[in-house]
């Protein structure tokens, strides 16, 4: 948590209960700089204040301890959280770092995938107890293109690329759905997962965003698995 002090300038000399505040949480950039100059500020009050009471009247002095015990204690504070945010900005990079090693690999997510001619990997899941399942293919414009059924005990097909007709399919993302069925109900439609080749890894917001071939784009926590290409 970070922690700042309400500043003391242009505040008449304070009393010996008076004590700086702390503000409330979220330190703007400069806040050191800020605190250092509060806290000069401060310690010139006090000895004004000191050399101006009353000689028959003095102060506590254990009064005037405590009010610099607590402005430096904020001064410290504010010193800690600019370490504990540098060192998160060096774990961040880190974190890039280990992230460079997946630029190029192939990542398994339920996510769109570029086709270019060559054979995608696709992982089925076909619904426990389902007797038919049928693998539909949609373009980027999420137009259905084909559909052909696929075997129930295949865990990973190849998909060639192909319409209804048999013809090859043009350069591009697709993205598919498999659909179960049992005694010609449909159970339902469930995302497939396919293999896409890795080219940035990037940081949005927090969160690391993986980008695929043809700027398909998904969110590190969801990739499944990673490979090295063929």
């Amino acid at each position: 948590m970070t922690v700042t002090a309400t500043a003391l300038a242009g505040q008449t000399a304070p009393t010996a209960a008076a004590s700086p505040a702390p503000a409330a949480p979220g330190t703007a950039p400069g806040t050191g700089a800020a605190i250092s100059s509060d806290f000069e500020t401060f310690l010139l009050m006090l000895t004004t204040q000191m050399q101006n009471q009353d000689p028959m009247d003095p102060m506590d002095s254990s009064e005037f301890a405590v009010q610099l015990a607590t402005f430096s204690g904020v001064e410290q504070q504010v010193q800690t959280n600019d370490l504990l945010q540098g060192l998160i900005g060096q774990v961040g990079l880190m974190n890039m770092s280990d992230l460079a090693g997946w630029v190029g690999m192939e990542a398994r997510a339920e996510a769109p995938v570029w086709f270019e001619g060559a054979p995608l990997a696709l992982q089925l899941a076909p619904r426990p107890g389902a007797d038919q399942a049928v693998l539909a293919v949609h373009d980027a414009a999420g137009k259905l293109v084909a559909e052909e059924p696929v075997p129930l005990n295949a865990a990973e097909i190849a998909w060639v690329g192909t319409d209804a007709t048999g013809a090859p399919l043009p350069n591009g993302t697709y993205s598919f759905r498999l659909i179960s069925s049992s005694n010609g109900e449909q159970m339902g439609i469930d995302p497939v997962q396919t293999y896409g080749k890795i080219v940035e890894a990037r940081s949005e917001a927090g969160a690391v965003v993986l980008v695929l071939e043809g700027g398909v784009e998904v969110a590190a926590d969801k990739v499944t698995a990673l490979r090295t290409p063929e």
